[in-house]
């Protein structure tokens, strides 16, 4: 009751626009979930996101839900997310997206999702990893578990929003450390990150994890950048 009394003399904003929504729109509205420039990159396995990878990292699945635009409504959704406390961003993302993903025969094998992790200096100031409300539910979408505990970064490092190209490929190999057991051994893992860029930081993190024996590993973003 009053949420609803808030609602009408306070309405939420779209994250996309932030126009108003409507009572039946929810984080973002109709029209800006329409306008999203999505990459269908998950219907085709040969796609452009999987070629930054070719000769770099042995994968076995990669795509992004939609395309990254300066300035767009991609942008404005990641930034409400990463940087201004907007998780459900996050779980809005993961939900559509991973019921796509559903229909997908390489990911049907997956053991387990997991994120980007985020240097302990970074977590502090931030409060939270903005992959982890999308990891998830995407576990949930999926129906495999979401671990944060195998993958974890040593080295802290500025957010690659403000890098230039170059900055963005030194990425080092020892920026992540895998942690794991037997039990890890011949799994197949779903990495999660927010923006795909040159790919640098997931194939870091995709080597680190590669220390584990016999392992195949997939690649899941909510954006990818495009030129």
């Amino acid at each position: 009751m009053i949420n609803s009394l808030f609602n009408l003399f306070f309405p939420p904003a779209c994250l996309g626009c932030e126009k108003f929504l409507l009572a039946n729109e929810a984080v973002i509205c109709t029209q800006c979930r329409h306008d999203l420039p999505l990459t269908n990159q998950h219907l085709n396995l040969e796609n452009e996101a999987m070629t930054k990878f070719y000769g770099r990292l042995p994968i076995e699945h990669v795509s992004s839900l939609m395309y990254f635009h300066k300035k767009g409504i991609a942008q404005e959704l990641i930034h409400n997310l990463k940087y201004r406390g907007h998780q459900e961003v996050g779980t809005l993302i993961g939900n559509w997206y991973g019921t796509e993903l559903q229909n997908c025969e390489t990911l049907r094998s997956i053991d387990a999702i997991i994120p980007i992790p985020l240097h302990k200096r970074k977590f502090k100031k931030r409060g939270y990893n903005q992959v982890t409300t999308f990891g998830e539910a995407l576990s949930k979408q999926l129906n495999c578990p979401f671990d944060n505990s195998i993958l974890k970064r040593l080295q802290h490092s500025k957010t690659q929003t403000f890098k230039n190209l170059m900055g963005r490929n030194e990425i080092k190999s020892h920026t992540f450390q895998s942690y794991f057991t037997t039990e890890h051994h011949n799994k197949h893992f779903l990495l999660i990150d927010d923006v795909m860029t040159t790919g640098a930081t997931l194939e870091a993190a995709g080597k680190a994890l590669l220390e584990i024996p016999g392992i195949k590993i997939s690649i899941v973003c909510m954006a990818m950048s495009q030129s």
